[in-house]
């Protein structure tokens, strides 16, 4: 079989800004990054696409509470909110990959896989929201949103603008790894652990029901990629590297760090929270799990990165 790569690519690289946020947008931005996916491929890469839902989410919950609101339609559940964009989402990568085996020669198939991963009841994080998802808004407009929803929180997220938050439990077990597993040992690009998966908890006998909430798709993309033992964890975000100092006049890109050095960077707090922390946290999880290799890059970079012209590479 050939290196094992899971990719996860965010939800918000999927809408390029506020002017294209429409599904044939979001289309024409997955058909960009499935072509370096494939690219990948080529280079002799089995990859398993994971994939964030926060702006995507955020809308099903607006048309929802439109509808409740003009048509007394019922609301749709976070959770069933979340399940619904593993489908739509996935069903846009899964053509889009497939398009580009058509167009290359290739003879392969993706296939999406509905996830499911577990999160423990006790979680604090169901005290204590922290999840941005959904659109960006103004301090005003967020203001106004709280007034109209109380049961919202809104932050500033990192500086961008204010989102809704949501809780965020830790996610302890991907539910269907196995299926993920056997399907990528068998040839196929999988879609899975969208969103972070439908987070689900176990009851007393043994079944799985769904709770309302987010989990971090990089968390879960990182507990998939070492419950699999994937050769590389390749986090996407909006940048082609990590820096110290970012957005300063003394700005380092990083180029090869180890595990224990990026910690300490992490400990100096040179990666914001809701931003860069969170995939910089993912890629310590990873390794220290067992991990091989991780790179943090770009969705445009792929083919680059894991020629390592470019992204950030950790090793442990």
């Amino acid at each position: 079989m050939n290196k094992l790569a899971v990719v996860a690519i965010g939800g918000n690289s999927l809408i390029r800004d506020d002017l294209h946020q429409s599904v044939e947008d979001q289309y024409a931005a997955i058909c960009e990054t499935a072509r370096h996916i494939v690219g990948m491929i080529e280079q002799g890469y089995e990859v398993i696409v994971t994939h964030g839902n926060g702006p995507q989410v955020g809308f099903i919950l607006r048309r929802s509470e439109i509808a409740n609101e003009v048509a007394s339609m019922h609301s749709v559940p976070l959770v069933s909110c979340g399940a619904d964009t593993q489908g739509s989402i996935g069903y846009q990568i899964q053509q889009a990959i497939d398009n580009e085996f058509r167009k290359r020669g290739i003879n392969k198939a993706s296939v999406t896989i509905i996830t499911q991963v577990l999160v423990s009841r006790e979680d604090p994080a169901f005290q204590k929201p922290s999840k941005p998802i959904g659109s960006f808004y103004s301090e005003e407009q967020a203001l106004e949103m709280q007034k109209e929803h109380l049961g919202w929180i809104m932050i500033n997220d990192a500086g961008r603008g204010y989102r809704r938050v949501v809780p965020s439990p830790l996610p302890q077990q991907i539910v269907e790894k196995e299926v993920i597993r056997s399907l990528a040992q068998a040839g196929y690009c999988v879609v899975g652990v969208g969103g972070g998966g439908i987070p689900v908890i176990a009851k007393a006998n043994g079944e799985l029901e769904g709770v309302d909430a987010v989990i971090d798709k990089d968390f879960a993309s990182s507990l998939l990629a070492a419950e699999i033992q994937a050769d590389l964890l390749i986090i996407s975000t909006g940048v082609p590297q990590v820096y110290l100092n970012y957005g300063k006049p003394d700005e380092k890109p990083l180029d090869r760090v180890t595990l224990a050095e990026l910690k300490e960077y992490a400990k100096e707090n040179h990666f914001a929270p809701g931003s860069m922390l969170p995939k910089v946290q993912a890629v310590i999880n990873f390794l220290e799990h067992g991990g091989k290799q991780a790179i943090i890059t770009n969705p445009e970079s792929l083919e680059d990165a894991i020629a390592e012209k470019t992204g950030t590479h950790v090793f442990p």
